[in-house]
């Protein structure tokens, strides 16, 4: 049993260096303000289009590695929905990014099971000690409703499940359909802002972006579903 616990601490230990280190490399090589110019993001807008089309199964399947290791990494999902949408448009893009997403919160899931139930526990047990009953009344039903309502950054809704000795199956196919709505409305605004860097060789106005219908038809699907999560809520997710 104590070697046991040694090895999960290594373990632990480990994945969260790998973390630290990646964060460091990243911010070390490109600062904030060079990822958020226009000019950074339309150049390597071109190289990845043209990389896409010379080779769209080797970018497809690096893509979904990406993806796995980016949620690994206990990185948040909007910025993978708008890059999939960038590169590959609204419907190929949403089925790389759930998909990609599905499998790295899974396997992150099986992780926190493993090395982090008993920290989860002591750090959100009394929170969300409300929910064990719900889950075990229909646990796929209430995941799927756990997955469509969010409001949780997306590396913690991975590991609260394991307070709720969630399935499987059910955590991979009930983060895959709940995510699907939510994921199509980012992937769509990150090819609307796909179509408007194409379209413009100078950064755009404010107004020239939030009036082009790539645009704001995501943005209005996005508080479609905000309002049907709080309902959602409120009516499942309640004490």
């Amino acid at each position: 049993m104590e070697n046991q616990k040694k090895i999960k601490i290594f373990l632990g230990a480990t994945y969260l260096t790998i973390i630290c280190v990646f964060l460091w490399v990243f911010f070390s090589t490109y600062s904030l303000n060079e990822i958020t110019s226009y000019d950074f993001i339309k150049n390597n807008r071109d190289h990845l289009i043209e990389i896409k089309n010379s080779n769209f199964f080797l970018i497809s399947i690096l893509f979904l590695i990406f993806t796995v290791i980016w949620v690994l990494l206990l990185g948040f999902g909007t910025p993978i929905c708008l890059l999939a949408g960038f590169i590959f448009g609204k419907w190929i893009g949403t089925f790389f990014t759930v998909l990609g997403l599905s499998i790295g919160a899974t396997l992150l899931y099986l992780i926190s099971n493993f090395f982090f139930k008993d920290l989860i526990e002591k750090s959100f047990s009394k929170k969300f000690n409300f929910l064990k009953e719900k889950f075990k009344n229909n646990e796929f039903i209430f995941f799927l409703i756990y997955r469509f309502i969010g409001g949780i950054p997306f590396f913690i809704s991975n590991m609260l499940p394991s307070l709720f000795n969630v399935k499987v199956s059910n955590f991979f196919f009930g983060t895959l359909i709940g995510l699907i709505p939510q994921l199509f409305v980012w992937v769509s605004l990150g090819n609307g802002f796909e179509k408007i860097i194409s379209e413009n060789v100078t950064s755009p106005s404010f107004f020239e972006i939030i009036s082009s219908k790539d645009i704001y038809l995501p943005i209005f699907g996005f508080l479609i579903l905000v309002i049907l999560s709080v309902i959602l809520k409120s009516r499942f997710v309640k004490k």
